[in-house]
């Protein structure tokens, strides 16, 4: 049986306007027909916190302290809550809704994808589980901050009982696009650092909550016995992950140029724009 071929690109590290409009590009681009189904790997340069589409960045995050210690930032076209993105893999996935195996639900495709990143967990070395159907009770109901790790929705992953990949879906025009963090290593200071709490006893309980609930994949490698990853060899798994689970072929290409001159145009105009990333 022959395959369905899906276009690889890896960006390696840009800015975080650029990767927001990088992923946008895509969309539009696959949704026009003009592109195929797409996975995308990158990195962040410099280091950054993105928000959700519908957080408010006044009073969740403190830009003062995200300039002092030289972080960019940036809101998603996606949901969820703020993300650190320093040593990370970081994905994209693009394809038409209407794509062959794909399944119709939100959540359900969600679930299809995230198979993608358990199977690349594996090859690193990790058991990966889906975090479950919503309908669960929170254990500390308050315990809760306006980080995207502090709880995995229900199609995510966890490993020992901890999220290590946090993701979020959005669509438009009948093609998905759901990108994700999957943290190499998780720096749980610098992230409460640069988001405002009412008091510092709260951003204290909240950050070992956090601690608890979260982890990232070198640190679950080492407490195994296993080598750290580097962000180039957990691209290789999850390539292989996503090939496995998806049941396609990915064949090394780029952004073509119509798509590069669109991301540019979404870098300046509207990621890397105050208008859009400090919006109510």
């Amino acid at each position: 049986m022959i395959k369905p071929v899906w276009r690889l690109i890896r960006s390696g590290r840009c800015a975080p306007a650029d990767n927001m409009a990088i992923d946008e590009a895509i969309l539009i681009s696959v949704g026009e027909g003009a592109s195929p189904p797409t996975v995308r790997f990158y990195g962040w340069q410099p280091a950054a916190l993105s928000i959700g589409y519908f957080q408010r960045a006044e009073g969740a995050v403190d830009l003062d302290e995200l300039k002092r210690r030289g972080l960019g930032f940036v809101r998603r076209p996606t949901g969820g809550r703020a993300v650190l993105h320093d040593i990370e893999l970081t994905y994209c996935v693009v394809v038409q809704a209407s794509h062959p195996g794909m399944p119709a639900g939100v959540n359900d495709a969600c679930r299809a994808l995230s198979a993608g990143l358990a199977a690349g967990l594996g090859r690193l070395g990790l058991a990966a589980r889906m975090a479950g159907r919503p309908g669960g009770k929170r254990a500390d109901p308050e315990a809760a901050s306006a980080a995207c790790f502090d709880s995995p929705s229900w199609y995510e992953l966890l490993a020992d009982g901890r999220k290590v990949a946090g993701s979020a879906q959005m669509r438009h025009k009948g093609v998905i696009l759901q990108h994700g963090s999957v943290p190499l290593e998780l720096d749980a200071d610098l992230l409460f650092a640069v988001l405002q709490f009412p008091a510092e006893r709260i951003r204290e309980r909240m950050k070992a909550a956090f601690s608890e609930r979260a982890a990232a994949v070198n640190d679950l490698l080492r407490r195994r016995g296993l080598s750290p990853v580097t962000p180039a060899q957990a691209e290789d798994a999850f390539a292989a992950g996503f090939e496995e689970a998806l049941g396609v072929r990915l064949v090394p290409g780029d952004l073509t140029e119509a798509e590069r001159k669109t991301a540019a145009r979404l870098a300046r105009d509207k990621y890397g724009s105050d208008v859009w990333n400090l919006r109510r």
